[in-house]
């Protein structure tokens, strides 16, 4: 192991290599940090250009990116409360009322050395146990998808706010949004009233964005008098003290350490995903807080919990892709193909054959790692030039930006007009307090669970398998015990104040 890490860190550590790295973890948080412009497509497009590279500088820098950009989601996140990249959800749930607060350099600091740490731990998981982990991960059926999923929307209980109706009714909007369009294992037309502009569903980007970005501009100029004053969007001194967002992280070392597991192995299981990583990360962080009821205020828990867990996606995805030549997702598919390109057979055998890339993977994601603490922490003073920016400039070129990334994606300008509708959905839910969250955890997550439900009994009508198989059977106990100290935690909460009052 040793000397093929030796032979690795020989590989990355070229002049040329390293600056093709640095390029990419710029363009990684660029294009992250853009709402609508996801780390899929900035790998796609960084794909052409690394034909004509080594094989080890290619996908190092395609990783590069790759890291850059699952860090660059928090900026908006934080900045302006709209998630950069669907892995940025759950960052906006503390980030953003931090930075609202009159601290977004601190929220800022705390997510990137968040990231780092999840990307360093998780990167140390892959070296040490990617064979073990991809024979699990390589061995759920449609079954254990499902009860993931489950699992997964227990999820919507520790979001509801206020109201738990009002949170089961966002989840179950979302839910019913996402069924709109083709159904996914007939292709089918359903929920589309013979529009054409639903007969292909509403694309969850478009629902990303218009229920965060959308509704919270809208909220932004309510009050046309300020707007006029050219107020900021965030108000306070700028501090910027990075020894102290690196004490803030390190200082919660078990939040640390679980959420970059649980950001391992959802990025280990094909097609999770970083956004179901980074709201489970936060979730779990939540149950196991003492002071639950903070979450959502501006605490550094919140914003480590789900940075450390979507950046360790990372180097969970690369766990199958390695092992089993299996994509963990759309952006270790584009790896595949970079690998193919070069004549590079990816299988089982990768490791055997070709031990030397695969170690410069690892070294890759180590550097990239550290590259990214430098760079983001020395250019953050420019990004926090945004909360300077009068409200009457910054809105109408926010928007600009979410229009032209949900057109870029199908280039159809259809979603386009879907973005304002769902915007105008998101704005009205926000004023009438129904939390917004659940309904992006109902579109995540409801299609997921639907086709694999439907796969599982077109493969065996028998229900009883969801409960025989054990993994399966794992992740609904686990669904059960989450409820029901989610209900434990809220009835002693409630008890408490009603004894106070």
């Amino acid at each position: 192991m040793f000397e093929g890490f030796g032979v690795g860190l020989g590989e990355i550590l070229q002049i040329g290599t390293l600056i093709t790295m640095a390029v990419g973890i710029v363009l990684g948080i660029i294009a992250g940090s853009i709402p609508g412009f996801t780390i899929t497509m900035a790998i796609v497009l960084t794909l052409p250009l690394t034909f004509h590279m080594p094989p080890i500088q290619g996908i190092a820098t395609m990783l590069a990116v790759y890291i850059g950009g699952l860090t660059g989601g928090m900026i908006s996140a934080a900045l302006l409360g709209i998630p950069g990249t669907p892995s940025s959800v759950a960052t906006t749930f503390d980030a953003y009322p931090m930075s609202r607060n009159g601290e977004p350099g601190r929220a800022m600091g705390i997510g990137i050395f968040a990231s780092f740490f999840g990307t360093i731990l998780s990167t140390i998981v892959l070296v040490l146990a990617a064979p073990q982990l991809a024979l699990v991960a390589v061995r759920l059926g449609p079954w254990e998808y499902f009860s993931l999923i489950v699992f997964a929307m227990t999820i919507i209980a520790s979001l509801v706010g206020s109201s738990m109706i009002r949170g089961l009714t966002a989840g179950l909007i979302g839910m019913f949004l996402a069924t709109i369009g083709s159904d996914p294992i007939m292709g089918v037309q359903r929920f589309s009233f013979d529009l054409r502009m639903l007969s292909a569903g509403l694309p969850f980007l478009a629902v990303l964005i218009g229920v965060f970005a959308v509704s919270q501009l809208l909220t932004e100029v309510e009050d046309l008098r300020k707007v006029r004053q050219g107020g900021a969007l965030i108000s306070g001194k700028i501090v910027f003290q990075p020894l102290r967002f690196m004490m803030e992280a390190v200082r919660r070392p078990v939040n640390l350490l679980r959420s970059s597991l649980i950001g391992v192995f959802i990025g280990a299981v094909p097609g999770a995903g970083g956004s179901i990583a980074n709201l489970l990360a936060y979730d779990q962080a939540r149950r196991a807080s003492k002071t639950p009821e903070k979450f959502g205020t501006g605490i550094p828990e919140g914003v480590v919990a789900s940075e450390s867990g979507n950046s360790a996606t990372a180097s969970g995805g690369l766990i199958p892709l390695i092992a089993l030549g299996i994509p963990g997702s759309a952006v270790d598919a584009v790896l595949i193909a970079a690998l193919m390109v070069h004549g590079i057979s990816v299988g089982p055998r990768l490791v055997l054959d070709n031990p030397d890339l695969v170690y410069a993977m690892f070294v890759a994601m180590f550097i990239g790692a550290f590259m990214m603490l430098v760079i983001a922490m020395s250019t953050m003073r420019y990004f926090l030039m945004v909360t300077d920016i009068p409200k009457h400039i910054i809105v109408p070129l926010v928007l600009v930006f979410c229009v032209v990334g949900v057109f870029a994606l199908n280039n159809r300008l259809t979603d386009v007009y879907l973005l304002f509708f769902v915007g105008g959905l998101g704005y009205l839910l926000r004023k009438m307090d129904y939390p917004l969250a659940p309904l992006v955890l109902g579109v995540i997550l409801g299609p997921i669970a639907e086709t694999n439900l439907r796969r599982a009994l077109m493969t065996d009508a028998d229900w009883t398998l969801f409960l025989t198989r054990p993994i399966s059977l794992g992740f609904l106990v686990l669904a059960v015990v989450s409820v029901v100290v989610f209900l434990r935690h809220r009835y002693r909460y409630a008890a408490a104040e009603t004894s106070g009052s």
